[in-house]
């Protein structure tokens, strides 16, 4: 009975990475595969406090329907403590910022429209965009982020995207931050030709060291989205997407034939959570925890494989892009199955790249001496090729 399925729902794909969650929850298996964040470090105790606080105290409002927009107070904080977003009405929460990339692909895609994408480039919002109808321009990225020089020739070539898609800190799957400069640049050419630049920044927070990334102010060309997944725990899915108003209102209208709105409950709990004085000193946590993995996993690559792969360094976020000279990724990763590591192959995020002989590694998951073991397990699985 599949013919009754939608031309859409028939040519929707599945994805890679979700495919692959089910290999890493194996007995013994190390994942090096999906980006889910270290469930040590989900402050579950504050959590709780705050949840059995928010149904007690205000129970018979946050179990209510409640604005398709998003709670009111969530909002005026976001706006409060985000320079991007300068009234409430330019935010819209959202179940997650995947539901954010789906309703954006919704309201400003139609069938046949350009979008500018990197190549490799993020899965989720590759699939969002595929399913409206969107057809990717892909152009290449470099440790500096996406290549600006060649977007704009392509722009004076005739090129007239509907907007351009960035993860412009610690690119899924790169690791790669945006330069000042190109990112200046390439607003600067948002203005003269007319798209948009979606601003994908679940990551933002999850830097090393002490340089924040810079908030940008509003601009009438720039959307943002958010996510409380990597800094509180995924299951609460709340993000929210900052933009112009005759945006939000757009992304509004169509969030409501979706889900209505967004969990009161979960809304109210992580606004609880980001007020909270424990918040800044667990976001510190974190970033200290991610500076040790990352530079777990990256010395267990120097030591095991030397010469044999190349991977550049990342700033933060949850990722190492690697390439292992002559060897197909997707043939490796069988034998790295049976060894117990888990990996997600260069060619899942390929747009028009040959990227056979790069991979994907995630260090949020697993502890420093589990990243050590599993690239021990990589080599041997390596040899066994």
């Amino acid at each position: 009975m599949s013919s009754l399925l939608s031309r859409q729902a028939r040519s929707a794909t599945t994805s890679a990475i979700r495919d692959l969650l089910e290999h890493a929850q194996r007995p013994g298996m190390i994942s090096l595969a999906g980006g889910l964040p270290d469930p040590a470090r989900f402050p579950v105790e504050e959590l709780a406090t705050i949840a059995e606080r928010v149904l007690r105290d205000d129970g018979r409002r946050v179990l209510q329907y409640g604005l398709t927009a998003g709670e009111r107070d969530l909002r005026d904080h976001i706006v409060a403590t985000t320079a991007a977003a300068a009234s409430a009405e330019e935010v819209v929460i959202t179940t997650g910022s995947q539901q954010g990339l789906r309703l954006l692909a919704h309201v400003l895609i139609d069938p046949g429209d350009r979008v500018v994408v990197a190549d490799p480039e993020y899965l989720g919002a590759t699939q969002a965009f595929a399913q409206a109808g969107g057809l990717p321009v892909a152009f290449p990225t470099d440790a500096d982020g996406l290549d600006v020089d060649a977007v704009e020739t392509a722009l004076t070539d005739g090129l007239r995207p509907k907007f351009v898609y960035l993860v412009p800190h610690f690119h899924n799957p790169t690791g790669a931050t945006l330069a000042a400069e190109r990112r200046r640049r390439l607003f600067e050419l948002a203005d003269r030709y007319g798209f948009m630049v979606l601003l994908d920044d679940p990551y933002r927070e999850l830097y090393i060291g002490a340089n924040a990334p810079d908030e940008d102010d509003p601009h009438p060309m720039a959307v943002h989205l958010r996510s409380t997944s990597k800094v509180l725990a995924p299951g609460l899915r709340i993000g929210w997407l900052i933009g112009p108003a005759w945006l939000t209102t757009a992304v509004e209208r169509s969030k409501q034939a979706v889900d209505l709105h967004t969990s009161t409950v979960a809304q109210a709990i992580v606004l609880a959570a980001l007020r909270a004085d424990w918040f800044p000193p667990h976001l510190d946590e974190l970033r200290a925890a991610t500076g040790e993995k990352r530079d777990a996993l990256c010395r267990a690559l120097d030591d095991a494989l030397g010469e044999r792969i190349s991977f550049t360094r990342p700033g933060g976020g949850m990722f190492v892009w690697a390439a292992l000279e002559g060897v197909d990724t997707t043939t490796l990763l069988a034998p790295a199955l049976e060894r117990g590591v888990a990996f997600v192959p260069g060619g899942a995020f390929a747009i028009h790249r040959d990227l056979a002989d790069h991979l994907r590694l995630s260090w949020a998951t697993a502890s420093p001496d589990e990243l050590s073991e599993a690239v021990s397990r990589l080599a041997a699985a390596l040899d066994d090729l």
